[in-house]
């Protein structure tokens, strides 16, 4: 049983012991330490905030553990059910609210939940504010409303409408084109909110589609994660040569994978890459992703006479690298895109609004968009860790080793060679280190990688 406290929020197992797990007073006990720090650093607060979940099994008992908790503290709670991750991010913003949390584990299993703790912006809690965060709750350093000033709870349905309104605004989603084109796609919504809110989008962009996976039970139909070995169903599916284009999302949608029209993978790291290339098309300006993401939207952003800037691995790094070097689209190579046209939040409905309409454009194949772009290849590999696991050491020694090669140390170390890199970082979410490297052909990225693991397991 795991409990994980990191920038990516409050992440554990369900059940078990009090301390180890995501459990009933750990809950309470976090959402106090949050509800807190907001009460301690908003200015003119609205005395609300927002709660949405995506269909997780244990989310309904964790949904009445965070709204009790925050009414106990003093809130107005606007608790959307079942809804994505960046509807929730919009509804923060929309409603004027002072915060608000997403009951999501993102891509970890089923058994899994989490609190993502979100500002006044709906945008995630920076690494300095989550401390302080963790701190309050340490110190159990919080007072709850008396019987007079207790909070109110209401339920608001309102914000997938509002969310997907928002996006057929965007400048350079093109409806009409989406519509004149005709398209047929086929979703996987591996039994999470992708099922609600998507339909919506589709039938507002007039696009043609089935659903695999569409009921939000939270027993997830495969590994929640949208890898290929994860997506053997959709991709079966789009054999059969009915589709335009096959759309993947993880549980609380901020994650968008494509599948061409022929069965094979679009590439989870070229969904950004591919719609950066047509938003840089129509906006020049600079471009940001993490560390551990392709070089193509490097080479993209290039092509376009425009700048590229890397952040350290986690959301708020990235929203925070893209404030900085003005970026006008960003994300991560995990198929998460960040469009600051519409909020700093990865939002995969964003993602295929913008991918349709550069697809609508183009007038091509989904297979030949993806050949337009520059093409390489990712290995992911993982090295487990032990309690007396000396990470740090184990990253500064490497970081020695290779200091003849451009070292970036801004979040664990990559290491970049002329045609080739490797990253080397410690999980936010899990207790391990992940190995990421990239090259020209998949051959030389999984050997790039194993050779940096065999130095690795070597100092273990």
């Amino acid at each position: 049983m795991t409990l994980i406290k990191s920038i990516s929020g409050i992440r554990g197992t369900i059940g078990g012991r009090s301390g180890d797990t995501l459990n009933p007073l750990d809950i309470v006990k976090f959402t106090s330490a949050y509800a807190t720090y907001i009460r301690q650093t908003v200015e003119k607060a609205s005395n609300k905030i927002v709660v949405g979940r995506d269909a997780r099994i244990s989310g309904d008992m964790v949904r009445n553990l965070v709204c009790g908790t925050l009414v106990g503290m003093g809130y107005d709670v606007i608790d959307l059910g079942l809804a994505t991750t960046p509807t929730t991010e919009l509804a923060v913003s929309m409603s004027g609210a002072d915060g608000g949390i997403i009951i999501t584990a993102s891509h970890n299993p089923r058994h899994w939940n989490a609190l993502k703790l979100l500002n006044n912006e709906g945008e995630f809690l920076t690494d300095e504010a989550g401390k302080k965060v963790l701190d309050i709750a340490e110190r159990e350093d919080f007072e709850y409303a008396d019987v007079d000033h207790i909070g109110h709870y209401s339920f608001d349905g309102s914000f997938n409408k509002k969310h997907i309104d928002s996006v057929l605004s965007l400048k350079l989603v093109d409806t009409a084109a989406i519509r004149a084109a005709k398209f047929r796609v086929c979703i996987d919504a591996i039994n999470s909110v992708g099922g609600i809110i998507l339909p919506q989008l589709f039938d507002a962009l007039g696009v043609e589609y089935k659903l695999l996976n569409g009921a939000p039970t939270g027993d997830f139909s495969h590994n929640p994660e949208p890898l290929e070995q994860n997506l053997t169903e959709i991709m079966a599916e789009m054999k059969g040569g009915k589709y335009h284009l096959g759309i993947v999302v993880d549980p609380d949608v901020d994650r968008l994978a494509f599948i061409c029209e022929d069965g094979r993978m679009f590439g989870e790291e070229y969904t950004l890459v591919s719609v950066a290339d047509y938003v840089l098309a129509h906006t020049p300006g600079n471009t940001v992703s993490n560390l551990s993401s392709t070089r193509a939207l490097r080479d993209v952003t290039e092509k376009h006479g425009s700048k590229y800037a890397a952040a350290a691995v986690g959301e708020v790094n990235v929203t925070t690298k893209m404030k900085e070097c003005h970026a006008v689209i960003g994300g991560e190579g995990n198929g998460g895109v960040i469009y600051p046209e519409s909020h700093y939040g990865r939002d995969a409905l964003v993602g295929i609004a913008l991918f349709l309409s550069s697809l609508a454009h183009k007038k091509c194949k989904v297979s030949q968009l993806r050949s337009t772009l520059p093409n390489y290849f990712i290995a992911k590999n993982r090295i487990d860790l032990t309690p007396e696991t000396d990470v740090d050491g184990i990253l500064e020694s490497v970081k020695k080793m290779y200091a003849k090669e451009q070292v970036n140390d801004v979040d664990g170390v990559k290491i970049d060679f002329a045609n080739k890199w490797v990253h080397l970082r410690k999980s936010n979410t899990e207790p391990i280190i992940r190995v990421y490297s990239e090259a020209a052909t998949v051959r030389e990225a999984d050997e790039l990688g194993k050779q940096i693991m065999q130095v690795v397991l070597e100092m273990l």
